[in-house]
């Protein structure tokens, strides 16, 4: 990343349940104000994965030891396709060993994978102890980490089995994207290019204005998408921790996602991949139910071809993606609940005859 901007803003979050800030900015691991304030015990727990723990693990051992008496970390596998029972109780396993007790401090130092298991495992463990987010992933960074949405998948859906569970904190140190992956960068950017339809459509003008340097890593950018994205998410969970109502909007694209996701066998396609390509069925099924102009749906596929995301989905067959995605949590009573455009910065949650579905889908599938 270039331009480095010094500065550190904060985002709060306020909930019924709980206050935290968001903290953005380059450099926040080495920085001991990052640290500041946070829940005291004798004992922290860093929980990464095998790829970043090689990169950040030490970094952060070394922020905390002078804060918590002892520091222990765990590495969980790495992956998507990992996220399951078997490996949240290796977190469970390393806990109990280490006699964490109820003030034993969680970081869940990683992408999403990891944010949602550490999340889930501190608000399981002892009935719940203080966890601390700290991203890795642009994915994480604009959306996982934020909200308190924490969960593990089961084979017939995703993040089926899991617990609302806010954060003390969540750290979003911006240095640590120039070591992503452009495959794992473009898929933080579905999840960035999402908040512009469903609550802000300058927001969404300036992501395509600024694609290309938000592509280059460019670090004012950056830092803009974040915290507008933050921003975003900050104000719709403020209002709907629980997602009874609006916090549904967030899952635009979603709905489609997940099912490619567990058609195909979590991992296969990244989450932010298989989001991208949802949010063109979601589009096109906005159109189809006379929401949005035409326009809209290669509006859409030209921005996420940019960001270099899949626009067409995997041939799972029409009625394959259908009963998969009746096992969605927006799902009430058999009905499919879709998030769906019905002005630009304007989203809407609602239900939509299986026909328009299914040409949605039909259109956008790989080979059509």
């Amino acid at each position: 990343m270039n331009a480095k901007p010094s500065h550190r803003t904060s985002v709060p979050v306020e909930t019924p349940s709980a206050r935290y800030e968001i903290l953005i900015g380059n450099g926040l691991l080495q920085r001991p104000e990052t640290w500041a304030g946070l829940p005291r015990a004798s004992h922290a727990v860093i929980v990464s994965n095998t790829t970043v723990e090689a990169i950040y693990e030490a970094t952060l051992r070394d922020a905390l030891s002078p804060l918590y008496r002892r520091v222990s970390s765990l590495a969980l596998p790495d992956g998507e396709a990992y996220k399951t029972w078997e490996t949240l109780n290796l977190v469970f396993d390393h806990l109990l060993r280490e006699a964490c007790d109820r003030k034993t401090v969680i970081f869940a130092l990683g992408g999403g994978v990891v944010g949602d298991m550490a999340g889930f495992a501190a608000a399981c463990y002892m009935r719940g102890v203080p966890f601390v987010q700290v991203p890795t992933t642009l994915l994480a960074q604009v959306d996982s980490s934020v909200g308190g949405k924490t969960a593990i998948n089961h084979p017939l859906g995703k993040n089926m089995i899991g617990a609302f569970y806010q954060p003390a904190r969540v750290i979003c140190d911006l240095a640590t994207l120039a070591t992503l992956p452009q495959r794992e960068f473009s898929a933080g950017l579905a999840e960035v290019i999402k908040y512009g339809p469903i609550f802000d459509a300058a927001f969404l003008d300036w992501i395509e204005q600024n694609l290309d340097a938000l592509m280059a890593r460019d670090a004012l950018a950056l830092s803009h998408a974040v915290r507008r994205s933050c921003e975003i998410k900050a104000e719709v969970v403020g209002q709907d921790e629980r997602e009874g109502g609006l916090r549904a909007i967030l899952n635009y694209g979603h709905t489609f996602g997940h099912a490619i996701e567990a058609g195909l066998g979590y991992g296969e396609w990244l989450h932010g991949e298989a989001v991208a390509c949802g949010m063109v069925m979601a589009s096109e099924l906005s159109v189809l139910l006379g929401l949005m102009p035409g326009d809209f749906v290669p509006r859409m596929q030209r921005l996420l071809q940019r960001a270099q995301l899949p626009i067409a989905g995997p041939a799972l067959g029409v009625s394959r993606y259908l009963d998969l995605m009746r096992v969605d949590k927006k799902a009430e009573g058999g009905a499919i609940r879709f998030v769906l455009i019905e002005s630009l910065g304007r989203a809407t949650v609602r239900p939509a005859p299986d026909e328009l579905v299914a040409r949605a889908i039909e259109r956008h599938l790989t080979g059509v």
